[in-house]
């Protein structure tokens, strides 16, 4: 027992043992290397002490050396740290003396931001502390004074050619390899660097104008600057401050880099989101501000240039030179695009023929003008022409009419004009809110008093500091020369005052109309300029100025005119209705680029002054020349003259021969014209409907003085005006023949056929009661019932015409109160009223028209019962059978179808059956209530009076427009007469068949007539009356 657990023991100790010596064996290697490196530790410890000991008694000793030559060494550093100074400012020296050469060579390549850079840095280095006294330099600061004058000039050429889009980065010069027809747009987004006053929110669209005229010489020539120029707005230091040597240091490389030799390893690598303008300069704030903008490279372009003047302290004679060159370049730039118009109008008439040349302007009018009207080309078939008929009234020459090709022209060129002046004005936006921004960061200033004496910007500190330049004198400047164009466009005179309107109007009425004013010109016309600018005083500048190539001609010197007469065709008055809409485009985009404080500028101005012309001369002028047109239409002789030769039949257009009366036709066109003048004028839109309607109202009264003297002291017309007749014959089923009219509810015809057949008997007796009729009361002149007939047509066809236009002015002011309510409210148009007057005329011509109608129809039936009643003055105990009817059937017959074939070709199918259709009703009942007047008629006599039924019945069946409800009527009639042929027997027997056919007392008259050869029982009365009364 004792010998197993030992030997287990034994074992326990040998696993032991092992695993001790594992461990020994694999870290004994390690510890000896530790404990011998730390021994070689202490031996290098040991030995460094004892180094340390040796270098300080050497050190002591050197010490004692030193101190013997003390006064020596101190000369020697001295002099070293003297040669070091000198060395650099020869290095400098050296740096400075190729800075021009460099600059020049920068101007040549149009890096003018580096030229500048490099200019400024090198004349704050020539201010340093030892170089002022330098002698070799002195030519170097003449040269350098030079060239900053010749930098200026350069960079005012470069920014001046900018701003009116002749430049190498202009907005234009950049899109002129596009096509044509392609509109490029660019949003132009305002950039400043350490602006004190953010810039304007507006919309920069910018319309490309693709045809990029020849401007004038308005270069500059820069030569040599003695440095006395009164335009330095600042002295040279202070542009750039450097404020520690190590930034001297990088100046002074950058100088050697720019100056030096031009070695490869001075070549600098440019970012290519650099504009390559910048490619040059040395890169500083500005420069990686325009690295990261994402602004169109024209605007990037004017913030370099404005840069550029202000690292120069040239802000204010930069602005006062742009004043100065402002109007003249403005003059130049449209004078040469109206010479590109005139070029190009001259090319595109190369190879046409003479012929075709002499019949363009009617053939384009004709086209353009009467075609909108439905007027055009057209002739009357009694060879009357239209057009020429209608030529003669109107103030207008067709070229001068609201759509002829003088509109069109002035129009267009006026659109392509301003559209240039606006991306110019968009240039001198940016420029101007740029110049104003550095401006403010300026101090110092040497401007002259007399700059800053300008009182067109609403900010005057902001316009004394840039020269006098400023947005409100720019805007100012460019519609003065807009407004001078638009004078020269409409022949208008500028003088000290103008004429007081209603004394213009006075003086125009006087006038005798003549055709020599057709071209819409008035001499004499005058009126006062409403935009004026300041004179700039530049004292002691013109040798200077005249040497940089800038012209003296300040901004009130007289222009010359600007060519328009080789563009349009003719001039005048008139063409304020084609001025007008671009004028009105041209305010609303200025206003959108205005900065929040000049917005008061976009209220007044050139539209002011356009609107202003148009109420105070325009339009009395107008309203004068159209007075004497309606005038004329209306007091012509052949004014309300039914044409002897119209078409054979009726037909509702103009152009195929509608005979309307010369004088409303003449009325509607000039209407029609007057509000083509409202339509290119929307603002005066009312006032001009207000015309139209002075000359409906004047029309309408002569047409009604033409309707009296036809009606006059007639019976019809008296008829038609009593109470009871005019509410008879609104509900007779007839009167939906008549034009459409706003009758009352109650005056609608809403009758049946029953109701209708007793309403045509009611009015048949009301007529028939009116026996005897006289001769005197009934219009026996065939030429005035023509006159009615025409008038009545011709004043329906006015009536729709107006209606139409009322509409149509509905619609438009519709439309316009619309914009109104999304735009500014200085534009308002005219309200919704004046159309409503419109409608209200149209119904007074229509109500006219239904009167001649009216008189129509009366006549007729009035005619039919005076030749009727001679029935009653006859006894028909005939003889024989006669073979023609009576004579006065004939007489009435005749006269039917000789008014109706003289009235078919002036009123159209469905008013010929109103005027003619009444007359079978009336001749029935005529000739039914006649048996009661006669006291005997035989066999003979009835087969005459139905002869007579059958002819008129002939004679009205030949009247196309009437129905079968002749035949039914007229039958009736030969149904009466033929009782009286039937025995006492058959007649009661026929009445219990149809007792409703005729009325008791028509079957009386039966009885009571003495028949030859029928008996009548003495009771045959009473049994006539048993029978109806069940």
């Amino acid at each position: 027992m004792r010998a197993g657990e030992v030997q287990v023991l034994k074992e326990q100790s040998d696993v032991v043992e092992e695993v001790v010596d594992e461990v020994v064996h694999a870290y004994h290697s390690g510890f000896n290397k530790a404990i011998q490196n730390y021994s070689q530790i202490l031996r290098l410890f040991s030995e460094s002490a004892e180094s340390v000991a040796v270098l300080k008694v050497d050190l002591a000793e050197a010490k004692k050396v030193l101190g013997a030559r003390n006064k020596q060494l101190h000369q020697l550093w001295y002099r070293s740290v003297t040669l070091r100074h000198i060395i650099s400012l020869l290095d400098q020296i050296e740096g400075i003396a190729k800075v021009p050469d460099r600059i020049e060579q920068l101007i040549a390549e149009k890096q003018l931001y580096a030229a500048v850079q490099l200019h400024v840095q090198s004349t704050l280095m020539l201010e340093r502390e030892g170089l002022q006294t330098v002698g070799v330099l002195q030519d170097v600061r003449s040269e350098l004074t030079k060239l900053k004058g010749v930098l200026f000039y350069k960079v005012l050429e470069d920014l001046h050619a900018h701003l009116y889009n002749k430049g190498e980065y202009s907005i234009a010069s950049s899109r002129l390899s596009e096509r044509d027809d392609e509109v490029p747009t660019i949003a132009a987004v305002a950039f400043s660097i350490n602006n004190s006053q953010p810039f304007s929110r507006r919309t920069r669209l910018l319309k490309v104008d693709n045809q990029i005229g020849a401007y004038g010489d308005g270069s500059y020539r820069p030569s040599s600057v003695d440095g006395s120029s009164s335009f330095d707005g600042r002295d040279e230091d202070g542009a750039l401050e450097i404020h520690d040597e190590a930034t001297l240091d990088e100046h002074t490389a950058a100088i050697r880099v720019n100056g030096g030799d031009s070695t490869p390893k001075d070549v600098k690598i440019v970012s290519p989101q650099i504009p390559t303008w910048l490619s040059c300069s040395t890169p500083d704030e500005f420069v990686e501000a325009m690295r990261k903008s994402d602004a169109p490279l024209s605007v990037k372009y004017s913030q370099t240039m404005v840069e550029c003047l202000c690292m120069l302290g040239k802000v204010a004679a930069a602005g006062a030179m742009i004043c100065q060159r402002l109007r003249p370049t403005i003059h130049d730039i449209i004078t040469a695009k109206i010479k590109g118009h005139a070029e190009r109008a001259n090319y595109s008439r190369v190879g046409i023929g003479q012929a075709m040349q002499a019949g363009t302007t009617g053939l384009r009018y004709l086209k353009g003008q009467l075609e909108s009207f439905q007027l055009s080309k057209q002739k009357r078939q009694n060879g009357i022409s239209l057009a020429g008929m209608l030529l003669a009234v109107s103030p207008v020459s067709p070229v001068m009419a609201p759509m002829g090709t003088a509109q069109a022209a002035a129009k267009e060129l006026l659109n392509s004009i301003l559209d240039t002046v606006v991306r110019i004005f968009e240039n001198h936006v940016l420029v101007g809110e740029l110049l104003e921004s550095k401006s403010s960061q300026q101090v110092d200033m040497n401007t002259p008093k007399s700059m800053a004496e300008i009182n067109w910007n609403p900010d005057a500190e902001a316009s004394r500091d840039t020269g006098g330049y400023s947005i409100g004198f720019t805007l100012t400047v460019l519609q003065s020369e807009c407004q001078q164009l638009i004078c020269e466009i409409m022949r208008a005179t500028p003088e000290a005052a103008s004429a007081d309107a209603a004394v213009q109007t006075a003086r125009l009425a006087k006038k005798g109309p003549s055709k020599g004013k057709r071209d819409g010109s008035e001499d004499g016309l005058t009126f006062a300029f409403r935009l004026t600018d300041a004179t700039i005083s530049i004292p002691n500048q013109g040798a200077d100025l005249i040497r940089q190539g800038w012209s003296r001609r300040g901004p009130n010197v007289l222009q010359e005119g600007y060519g328009t007469a080789a563009v349009l065709s003719e001039q005048g008055i008139y063409l304020a209705a084609s001025v007008y809409r671009p004028v009105l485009q041209f305010t609303d985009k200025v206003a959108s680029m205005l900065p929040q404080k000049y917005s008061q500028l976009g209220n007044d101005g050139l539209l002011a002054f356009v609107e202003n012309f148009v109420k105070d001369h325009f339009l009395p002028t107008m309203f004068v020349d159209y007075r004497k047109g309606v005038q004329q239409a209306i007091s012509s002789p052949a004014a309300f003259r039914p044409r002897a030769h119209a078409a054979a039949t009726y037909t509702q257009s103009i152009e195929k021969g509608r005979p309307v009366l010369q004088g409303l036709l003449a009325i509607d066109f000039l209407a029609k014209e007057v509000l083509g003048w409202a339509q290119a004028m929307p603002k005066f839109a009312s006032d001009l409907v207000k015309y139209v309607q002075t000359f409906l109202e004047r029309t309408y009264e002569r047409c009604r003085t033409s309707y009296m003297e036809a009606v006059l002291e007639k019976q019809s017309y008296m008829l038609i005006g009593r109470h009871d007749v005019e509410n008879l014959m609104g509900l007779d089923p007839a009167s939906t023949c008549l034009p459409n009219s706003l009758r009352p509810p109650n005056m609608e015809n809403t009758a049946t056929d029953a109701e209708g057949v007793e309403i045509e008997l009611e009015i048949s007796d009301l007529l028939i009661n009116l026996r005897p009729i006289k001769q005197e009361n009934l219009i026996h002149d065939d030429n005035k019932l023509i006159l009615l007939a025409s008038l009545s047509d011709s004043l329906e066809y006015v009536a729709d015409s107006i209606e139409r236009l009322g509409k149509a002015c509905a619609r438009a002011a519709n439309q316009v109160e619309e914009n109104n309510n999304q735009k500014n409210p200085h534009h308002a148009r005219m309200s919704s009223a004046p159309p409503k007057d419109l409608v209200s005329f149209a119904e007074e011509y229509r109500k006219l028209a239904i009167d001649c109608l009216k008189v129509l129809r009366v006549e007729m039936q009035l005619e039919t019962i005076f030749h009727l009643q001679e029935m009653t003055n006859r006894e028909y105990l005939e003889d024989q059978d006669a073979e023609e009817p009576d004579d006065f059937i004939i007489s009435l017959t005749a006269q039917i179808t000789r008014r109706d074939e003289q009235m078919a070709p002036f009123v159209a199918g469905i008013r010929r059956s109103y005027i003619f259709g009444g007359i079978c009703s009336v001749a029935a009942s005529a000739s039914i209530k006649a048996l009661a007047d006669m006291k005997s008629i035989n066999l003979f006599g009835v087969q005459q009076i139905c002869r007579n039924s059958i002819a008129l019945e002939q004679a009205l069946a030949a009247i196309s427009s009437i129905g079968d409800t002749v035949q039914l009527r007229l039958d009736r009639v030969r149904t009466y007469y033929e009782l009286l042929n039937m025995p006492f027997e058959a007649l009661l027997a026929f009445i219990i068949e149809h007792e409703h056919l005729f009325t008791a007392a028509e079957y009386g008259s039966l009885l009571k007539v003495q028949v030859p050869g029928r008996d009548i029982p003495a009771d045959a009365q009473d049994r006539v009356t048993q029978i109806l009364s069940h």
